[in-house]
């Protein structure tokens, strides 16, 4: 039986026309009779949601619900929202990789003419590689270059100890999904699509990706999903045919550190550079530690009123980078 706190829940969301809270709320007591082991109760209570929802007002062409960018109830624990204003020529990316994303913007951009032919345009990718590589601001990228807004799942909030309460979080983020177009940034990925033979609870993990997978086939709305992930090898083999495309992100070659380096201290003055002999040393790093090292050295000269950036000052920073990463 529901609960005061949730009774309560459903009649505020009733009275406030807050349709997508109610229904978290009507699912979270259907997961919770599950658990109870009323499995035939769950199951009715379950059909009837997924019922209402397809006759309530938020169900129409004119997506009446309440607006994501400002969300309310159990979707602002689930999503953060951010507008992006980055473009790709912000960001240095292999050329593999750039096409990918440049083919995704160009599709997106021309969505209309595309379906108007009986076609679907790109708008899931897998990015995969190594932290500090690019995968999460190529999302705010994404969503810049198309003015849309950048969802964030919150996998803290998403993922919970309660059987079945995961996977009815998933299915309130992808009814968020139909409502309002955007890029949806599924960062950290493997936790919700891997180590199905767990010893924690094997059961439990497999409906959350059952879940996903499901969720992911039945979307057919306009928006952008992106996973991203550092083990693609922990990864269900299932969920890579889901994607439009899978990207490689890599550790950034001599000639793009040499790109990142240059744009980073474009606006600062320099003393004679070995650029060549940087890249080398600072092969190994990722573009994230390769800024965070300009960084660093312009901090310094600005503290110590120097009016140039050296090419020491540059290796002593990446050194430090270097070191922490041994640790």
């Amino acid at each position: 039986m529901a609960s005061g706190e949730q009774i309560k829940a459903l009649l505020k969301s009733h009275v406030d026309g807050d349709d997508a809270h109610f229904f978290a709320v009507a699912m979270q007591v259907a997961a919770h009779e599950a658990r109870l082991g009323h499995g035939k109760l769950a199951q009715e209570l379950r059909a009837m949601i997924d019922q209402a929802k397809t006759t309530s007002p938020s169900a129409g062409l004119q997506k009446k619900s309440i607006p994501i960018t400002q969300p309310r109830g159990e979707l602002s624990n689930l999503l953060s929202v951010s507008y992006p204003k980055l473009r790709l020529s912000d960001i240095i990316l292999s050329s593999r990789v750039f096409e990918g994303l440049s083919r995704l913007i160009k599709e997106q951009r021309h969505i209309q003419k595309i379906r108007s032919y009986g076609l679907c345009p790109r708008k899931k990718l897998l990015l995969v590689g190594p932290p500090g590589t690019g995968k999460t601001m190529s999302a705010s990228v994404i969503a810049g270059e198309l003015s849309l807004p950048l969802f964030e799942v919150r996998l803290d909030s998403l993922i919970t100890k309660y059987m079945g309460e995961t996977a009815a979080k998933l299915r309130l983020i992808f009814d968020a999904i139909q409502q309002v177009r955007g890029v949806y940034l599924f960062d950290e990925f493997d936790s919700i699509g891997a180590q199905r033979t767990t010893a924690n609870d094997v059961g439990e993990i497999r409906r959350i990706l059952n879940s996903f997978l499901q969720l992911i086939e039945q979307d057919d709305s306009d928006n952008i999903l992106l996973a991203a992930t550092n083990h693609p090898e922990l990864l269900d083999f299932a969920l890579f045919r889901r994607f439009d495309d899978v990207l490689q992100y890599d550790l950034p070659q001599p000639q793009e550190i040499i790109k990142a380096l240059k744009a980073k201290l474009a606006a600062f003055k320099k003393a004679t550079i070995n650029w060549e002999e940087l890249a080398e040393f600072a092969v190994g790093l990722s573009y994230a530690d390769i800024t965070r090292a300009a960084e660093e050295a312009i901090k310094d000269a600005i503290i110590h009123d120097r009016s140039k950036i050296t090419h020491e000052d540059l290796i002593k920073t990446m050194s430090d980078r270097k070191s922490i990463l041994i640790k």
